[in-house]
């Protein structure tokens, strides 16, 4: 029995060893040995392999109806008096001024079935469809062809990820974590000084690089002349809970966000000794005033690092960008835009957090293949003279959407735990209202209203 724990004992100093010298200290330094490099392109050149099985496969056999390009249905990319327009087809020029008309019901009633049947905010919140297999059972939805050599090719992938990936992945999670906390709480007990400053950044990217080398993160950062300056606020679309790992490998931030108990309350305690996060407790983030005082007072200070948030408040799916709320876009100072957008055939990087905690999803993204994403910087924008923080949170959101080649929606991405608010529906009256009374009937109809 002896033997066996000194066998065992061994081995994991073997491991630790491999780990620390092939894997943690290049990550510190900043270095890659290439071993991420070689790992993508033998990975890249066998999901390629197994595509064109899967359409060789899918030739010899009947073929399923493919999936419209814009989802489960088509759906009419018109305006409203377009559509109603054409439902009128005996007199479609009398809108501006004419009478309802019974076949005006079916236009609502045909966007009705249609949200129904698939909306725009729902399908952002289910993972993105891929245009091909990646070999994981997770992403098998809608690929039947599975062939002998496949099979074994999938199999062996499993070997891979569960029992040599996630023990390399779980013990770098753990030695980042650790020396995060750690080395946080000892460079706490610093004086406030530039000393105590560089050795708080340099922990923090050194403990996040650890943490992105556990994930097989390849990261291509874009514009990095753009990247935020201190006493900035840094906002940025928001996928998953790994965006904060993603943007701290190449810059350190204040992080803003609620208070928590358990290991991320840990967490934390122990880095906020060392840098001035921002965190609230759960009374205080309902006082919208107090927020943004404390957010004005950090942004004031330009020694302090650029804030981090995610104006969205939710993951949403690598597909779209949402309303961002306008309260970062209210308190001042400059903004720096970032887009990140995440290559879904090497995992699924999307947090759906009605459906997996955190544990499960963490689970889910160290027995995936690797984590690869751009990350674009933006050119800082100031609010224009006359434009509210509503318009000016829109012009950032488009930016940002444009840049990721993500959908720009406006729609608010908390409609998926709440009901529709009453304004977007006064808003199609108003619509319609202004098509059948004209500009007169609008202008009553707002004062009614």
């Amino acid at each position: 029995m002896e033997g066996a724990w000194e066998i065992a004992f061994v081995l994991f100093q073997v491991w630790l060893s491999i780990v620390v010298g092939l894997i943690v200290l290049p990550a510190m330094f900043g270095v890659s040995l290439g071993f991420t490099d070689i790992y993508i392109k033998v990975l890249v050149k066998t999901l390629e392999w197994a595509t064109l099985r899967i359409q060789r496969g899918q030739k010899e056999q009947p073929t399923l109806p493919s999936q419209s390009a814009n989802g489960i249905i088509e759906k009419d990319d018109g305006s409203m008096e377009e559509e109603i327009g054409e439902l009128r087809r005996s007199h479609p020029k009398n809108l501006a001024g004419g009478d309802f008309t019974m076949c005006d019901a079916f236009y609502f009633c045909k966007k009705g079935i249609e949200n129904i049947v698939e909306d725009q905010v729902t399908q952002r919140f289910t993972s993105e469809e891929l245009a091909s297999w990646n070999l994981l059972t997770r992403t098998n939805n809608n690929f039947r062809y599975i062939s002998v050599r496949l099979t074994i090719i999938w199999g062996l992938g499993v070997f891979i990820r569960y029992c040599i990936l996630l023990p390399l992945r779980i013990t770098l999670a753990v030695i980042g974590l650790s020396w995060l906390v750690i080395g946080t709480t000892l460079v706490g007990l610093l004086p406030s000084c530039n000393a105590k400053n560089w050795l708080s950044d340099l922990v923090h990217i050194t403990c996040y690089r650890i943490c992105a080398r556990g994930l097989s993160a390849t990261i291509r950062y874009h514009n990095k002349e753009n990247r935020p300056k201190k006493g900035g606020i840094c906002v940025a679309n928001h996928t998953s809970p790994i965006d904060i790992v993603i943007l701290a490998n190449d810059g350190c931030y204040a992080m803003v966000g609620q208070v928590h108990g358990g290991l991320m309350g840990v967490i934390q305690r122990s880095i906020v000794r060392s840098c001035p996060h921002v965190w609230f407790e759960r009374s205080e983030m309902k006082d919208r005033h107090a927020v943004a005082k404390r957010l004005k007072d950090h942004i004031a200070d330009k020694t302090k690092l650029p804030i981090l948030i995610f104006p969205e408040g939710t993951c949403i799916n690598n597909t779209s960008v949402m309303m961002f709320k306008k309260g970062s876009f209210e308190i001042g100072g400059t903004i720096y835009p970032v887009a990140i957008k995440y290559d879904p055939q090497f995992g699924d990087a999307f947090w759906n957090s009605a459906k997996y905690n955190m544990v499960s999803y963490l689970l889910r993204m160290m027995t995936s293949w690797a984590i690869v994403c751009n990350v674009w910087y933006l050119p800082p924008m100031t609010r224009q003279d006359g434009e509210d923080a509503v318009q000016f949170a829109n012009r950032v959101k488009s930016a940002i959407a444009h840049q990721g080649g993500l959908v720009d929606l406006s729609w608010d991405g908390g409609l998926k735990r709440e009901k529709v608010k009453e304004s977007f529906k006064e808003e199609q009256q108003k619509m319609y209202s202004s098509m059948i009374v004209g500009q007169q009937g609008r202008l009553m109809l707002s004062i009614l209203i």
